[in-house]
């Protein structure tokens, strides 16, 4: 488990640090609640970086028109671009986050940056198609560093602010990822699809430049610094197994980011079609509604720190499931589908920094491996939402898309319900009547030892997670 900072780490990037969030030989002080954060400014950067990065990965969805033209090809070879950038995405989630448990964080991500650079140049020149395709592949595998730069934000954070940290950092990414169809709709419009690739390559040189220069040196542990790249990818499949709470939690965002690809796989469809038969750069526009849904992660994060993660992951199922409600009822208004997105996206995001609040109070040394597992498991969700929402569209138009969206929510709501029922179950069973601990799953517990490189150190008396070690004593 994570242990709580007696000092805050400096911001500068000469100040080396090990472990998690505390300085490397700081004296014992206060506890966690009185432990300064990172400072507001490397937050905001973290932000802005991991919401430039990611919307890398969604800017070929808007332009793949203007592609088939360029190139000569159909639609179905169009779309292999964004197949392969997931494929990579996934790839390097499962391959290279790992590695931000074992390597200098602010090296490996300013390499990750540099390769993405190379990557968005040679898309923005490339001469044919098959160029292209291996560009976007490159892209997509290097851009994990918004997933090694959210675990740095955690480790940054101490305990009693973690949620909160973590939702700043990543209310930027998800702006990233719902401005990002706008931004490629808008700018290709203006100029060609490869203009939107070249610019980008220019935002990233200079986001790696000061990346380098303003993140802390932040060296990996002892023990997991040890470890073998082998023993670094076992390690991360065993958190399946060893945390009850990680596959929950990935099984609950997979739902949730499953019936978001269902929304916006198909609302393109929607708006191109009667009544409404938008161009593309309005469908770009209409993505600023979902937008909105980014100002609930600080929020988010401040529940989770409440110890509100149960009943709000709840809550945002509910809304999910609602928003699809309203989605099909206003099929025929722009007002009502632009609502729907906004709670929709509101419903996804507070599920993700819930479940990454969760996770990241697991094991403070495996952090990136925890967030590996758990990023890798509902990407998988939003693929087959994603390719489920084509189908239901295709077979039944939007009321049966619409349908499947609310189910997939609905299906998560039923399985939380068993997630009630199993400390009392297991309090009456032990003879024990305790109230469940509110910030964290009940299943937080380890079935067996834990994976090489992972802490199994008793925590520090009067930490977060020794008081959740005596509630489960």
């Amino acid at each position: 488990m994570s242990q709580p900072s007696s000092a805050a780490p400096s911001p500068g990037p000469d100040a080396a640090i090990s472990g998690s969030g505390a300085a490397a030989g700081a004296p014992a002080g206060p506890g966690p609640s009185s432990v300064p954060g990172p400072p507001r400014s490397l937050i905001v950067l973290l932000a802005v970086a991991c919401g430039l990065t990611v919307a890398n990965l969604y800017y070929a969805q808007p332009l793949l028109s203007e592609l088939r033209h360029t190139f000569g090809i159909d639609a179905v070879t169009a779309g292999s671009l964004v197949t392969v950038s997931q494929l990579g995405y996934a790839a390097g989630l499962l391959l290279i986050v790992p590695l931000g448990d074992v390597l200098e964080k602010r090296r490996l991500a300013t390499v990750l940056l540099a390769l993405t650079t190379g990557g968005l140049v040679l898309a923005g020149l490339a001469p044919g198609f098959p160029v292209l395709l291996v560009a976007l592949l490159i892209v997509g595998t290097t851009l994990v560093v918004a997933q090694i730069l959210v675990p740095f934000a955690a480790d940054l954070a101490p305990d009693a602010t973690r949620g909160k940290v973590v939702g700043q950092v990543m209310s930027g990414l998800l702006t990233g990822i719902l401005l990002s169809r706008t931004f490629g709709s808008v700018l290709a419009g203006a100029t060609s699809w490869r203009v939107v690739y070249l610019t980008s390559a220019a935002l990233m040189v200079v986001m790696t430049l000061v990346l380098r220069r303003s993140l802390p040196r932040r060296a990996p542990g002892a023990e997991a610094a040890a470890l073998s790249y082998g023993m670094l990818l076992r390690s991360t499949a065993r958190l399946l197994r060893v945390y009850p709470a990680l596959r929950r939690r990935a099984l609950y965002q997979a739902a949730m980011f499953g019936t978001f690809s269902v929304f916006w796989t198909t609302i393109s469809f929607v708006l191109t079609s009667e009544p409404f038969d938008y161009a593309q750069w309005q469908v770009g526009l209409f993505a600023l509604a979902g937008a909105g849904g980014a100002l609930v992660a600080p929020l988010a994060g401040r529940w989770a720190d409440r110890g509100l993660v149960r009943p709000m992951t709840a809550a945002a199922f509910a809304v999910a499931a609602l928003s699809f409600g309203l989605a099909g009822v206003g099929r025929h208004s722009v007002i009502a589908l632009g609502a729907a997105a906004v709670l929709l996206d509101m419903a996804v995001q507070t599920t993700l920094i819930l479940g990454q609040q969760v996770i990241y109070r697991l094991d403070g040394q495996a952090r990136s491996r925890l967030n590996s597992a758990f990023m890798a498991t509902f990407f998988v969700g939003g693929a087959v939402g994603s390719q489920a929402g084509s189908y239901a569209y295709h077979a039944g138009g939007w009321t049966a898309a619409a349908a499947l969206g609310a189910a997939l929510p609905a299906l998560a709501l039923l399985y939380w319900t068993t997630e009630l029922r199993r400390p009392r179950d297991r309090d009456r069973d032990r003879g024990r009547d305790r109230a469940p601990d509110q910030d964290r799953a009940p299943d937080l517990v380890k079935a067996e030892p834990p994976a090489p490189g992972v802490s199994s150190s008793p925590p520090p008396p009067g930490s977060p997670e020794a008081g959740r070690a005596a509630a489960d004593r």
